[in-house]
């Protein structure tokens, strides 16, 4: 919660710093950055009344009967945009919550939803903490992805022709006071990826944000283009958005860990219940945490992607996976959700993902059986047989489910529910009509 203290010390940053302009962001429901400015002279007014702009220029937001929304800017979200200048003309960001104009938080608005489910956690004395890591590909056009390396993961050759960006990234985000646990080469030509340090929900999902711009602001001023498209090429890894999440207490410990005397696993009967939730939630919450039809593509049998609801430590293909203990760090115990990519809105795909796994905690849902054998080398039958569920295969799959789920509808709203049901629709039936080379390829001289 924001404090008197928190508005004084941005405001005195303002004055101190010589800021001319204060971009204020939040999100669409499908994920997309906006962003307007003010004067420094506006700011302090902005954190009491908020700032008004019209809401129904934002997809998702309001109709036009009730399009205006007022902007209240998050004094803990402030930071200088260490690209644009910084002896004249300095900028700075914030991020905004979105209320109504009788100062109600607005329904449509991500961040509120994250806020809601970290709230409900929070008085039941859970803390969420998220740490992701956005995989991506650079290229030199925007039009074509043409891979500029042939590093494989990890590679540390000159043919990762990416280090200095990565570095420039790693550098540009810690300016921001984001710290990253790591960057490196992915799998995939030209494939890269960062890992940022988990934090608490709401700020994570702030996190991912500004990373997603960081990295392809800083590759368009090297000429190149950024691009988190889950499966740009059929012939190279898809990119993922792997959330490890975990629970603590208001103490600062972690209850997702247990002692090897009660499970070699070190999981607490909290973070199994967890761990039992989203996995029953799963094919429900897939079209928040893989909202395109090229999000589906990704899921094929390669071994490294999930496609059914299972969690394993050493199983690469389950849907949760639990990284291995390190002995003394205890607060280190998490688990690894490993089917979202970068295309989903960060608030929603965390909002759903741990209201499920609180879900879970609230029915003492109970763990399977761990996924000891990739699921990807059995037949379905044998996966039904353990009751194992597999996960939508297209986005009209994951529609359907997602449309019949009372939890989803719960967690989200009926505003941000129905308009995600309305506008997937119709994602979906552009891309059932359309017409590829693939169908030409194969068709149209042989018939």
């Amino acid at each position: 919660m924001s404090t008197e203290s928190d508005i004084d010390f941005v405001l005195r940053t303002v004055e101190k710093r010589d800021i001319r302009f204060v971009r204020l962001w939040f999100t669409d429901v499908l994920g997309n950055l906006k962003s307007f400015a003010i004067s420094p002279e506006e700011l302090e007014e902005s954190f009491e009344e908020g700032i008004g702009f019209d809401g129904s220029s934002v997809d998702g937001f309001a109709s036009l009967e009730e399009s205006d929304m007022l902007a209240f800017p998050d004094p803990d979200t402030f930071s200088m945009l260490p690209w644009r200048p910084s002896d004249e003309a300095a900028v700075a960001r914030v991020f905004c919550d979105v209320y109504t104009p009788d100062r109600k938080p607005f329904e449509g608005d991500p961040r509120a939803c994250l806020n809601k489910v970290f709230t409900e956690a929070d008085k039941k004395g859970f803390i969420p903490n998220v740490g992701p890591k956005l995989e991506y590909f650079y290229s030199e056009s925007q039009i074509e992805l043409v891979p500029r390396d042939d590093a494989g993961y990890f590679d540390l050759t000159p043919m990762d022709n990416a280090n200095d960006l990565r570095r420039q990234t790693t550098l540009m985000l810690e300016k921001m006071s984001i710290p990253v646990q790591y960057s490196y080469h992915a799998n995939g030509r030209s494939q890269n990826g960062v890992e940022l340090r988990y934090t608490e929900a709401v700020s994570c999902a702030d996190n991912i944000m500004t990373a997603r711009l960081v990295i392809k602001q800083l590759a368009a001023q090297q000429g190149m283009y950024a691009s988190f498209m889950p499966k740009p090429l059929a012939s190279q890894p898809g990119s993922a958005m792997f959330l490890y999440q975990s629970l603590f207490d208001h103490d600062g410990e972690n209850l997702f860990w247990a002692p090897k005397e009660e499970n070699d696993a070190h999981l607490s009967p909290i973070a199994r219940h967890y761990i039992a939730g989203i996995l029953k939630y799963a094919p429900e919450f897939t079209l928040i945490t893989n909202p395109t039809v090229n999000s589906y593509k990704r899921f094929i049998s390669t071994g490294e992607v999930p496609n059914y609801a299972t969690w394993g430590r050493k199983n690469r293909s389950a849907l949760v996976r639990i990284p291995a203990h390190k002995p003394g760090k205890h607060s280190a115990t998490r688990i690894e959700l490993r089917s979202p990519d970068p295309t989903a809105n960060p608030y929603l795909a965390l909002a759903v993902t741990i209201a499920a796994g609180l879900k879970g905690i609230e029915d003492k849902l109970e763990l399977p059986a761990e996924s000891t054998c990739d699921t990807f080398l059995q037949t379905e039958e044998e996966l039904a047989a353990q009751g194992i569920e597999r996960l939508p295969r297209t986005l009209g799959e994951a529609i359907e489910k997602f449309r019949s789920s009372k939890v989803m509808r719960e967690v989200l709203g009926d505003h941000i529910f129905d308009y995600i049901v309305r506008e997937k629709k119709l994602e979906w039936n552009d891309y059932c009509t359309a017409v590829t080379d693939w169908e030409r390829d194969h068709y149209y001289g042989g018939y």
